[in-house]
């Protein structure tokens, strides 16, 4: 069986809360999908030179030898879902988890692709949030300065089965950031300075919640300069401030 290696981006979709979704009208999501995939799906992925690699029941695998058609076609895709789940039921949206990776990948001679660079993707797509599009620092190098975008840094992720961490990225579509950064900062969020007692009485800051983003934690080392703190954002679904 023949095989050629190529660097191409890798972009990693699925319907988040599928399986509820076609459960509760199993016809009527499967019509609305169909409707989808001709109507905006497909054409944003034509208009963008990707090719589908694969297709699952509710998920897709798609190659681009463009970094920033990847990003365009993914960006197309969730901002024409949002208008498509305007006024439905939160129940009832259709709402894609995308990931999008640039790495060297093995193409089959049946044109299916294999290696880490598939991988990544597929597992960045697993930690997005719904309607949202999670990238690697590979693919940030790629389009920064080519599009009009903002960022969240999500810090190094372990991500499942893949060996080295995977700094990650998750693209802002409506926030605002400061002239001159495309990175989300702290200078407009409130902040909460909690306290934790040590074991010898000294009581010192330990966790910063960043009050009004759901999911996410502002972790900052103490014993420092506050600005000279050391900082990385980890998702987690709650936090507590001190345990035992």
């Amino acid at each position: 069986m023949s095989e050629t290696r190529k660097l191409v981006a890798i972009l990693a979709a699925d319907i988040a809360g599928y399986s509820r979704l076609v459960g509760a009208d199993e016809d009527r999501t499967l019509a609305r999908l169909r409707g989808l995939r001709s109507d905006l799906i497909d054409p944003a992925i034509s208009v963008h030179h990707g090719r589908v690699v694969k297709r699952t029941g509710d998920g897709i695998l798609i190659e681009f030898r463009s970094v920033v058609d990847a990003v365009r076609c993914a960006i197309e895709v969730q901002k024409g879902m949002v208008e498509r789940n305007a006024g439905l039921p939160p129940e009832r949206r259709i709402e894609f988890r995308v990931g999008i990776h640039l790495g060297d990948v093995v193409e089959e001679s049946d044109g299916d692709l294999m290696g880490d660079g598939v991988n990544i993707a597929a597992r960045l797509e697993g930690i997005a949030d719904r309607g949202g599009i999670c990238i690697s620092r590979q693919v940030l190098d790629q389009i920064e300065g080519k599009l009009d975008l903002s960022y969240r840094e999500l810090g190094r992720q372990n991500l499942k089965n893949i060996v080295k961490p995977v700094e990650v990225y998750g693209i802002l579509f409506d926030t605002a950031v400061a002239p001159g950064s495309q990175f989300l900062t702290t200078a407009n969020l409130k902040q909460e300075i909690r306290y934790c007692k040590a074991p010898d009485g000294v009581r010192s800051p330990r966790t910063f919640p960043v009050v009004g983003l759901t999911k996410w934690v502002r972790v900052q080392t103490a014993q420092v300069s506050w600005s000279r703190l050391s900082e990385q954002l980890f998702r987690v679904d709650k936090w507590s401030v001190c345990r035992g």
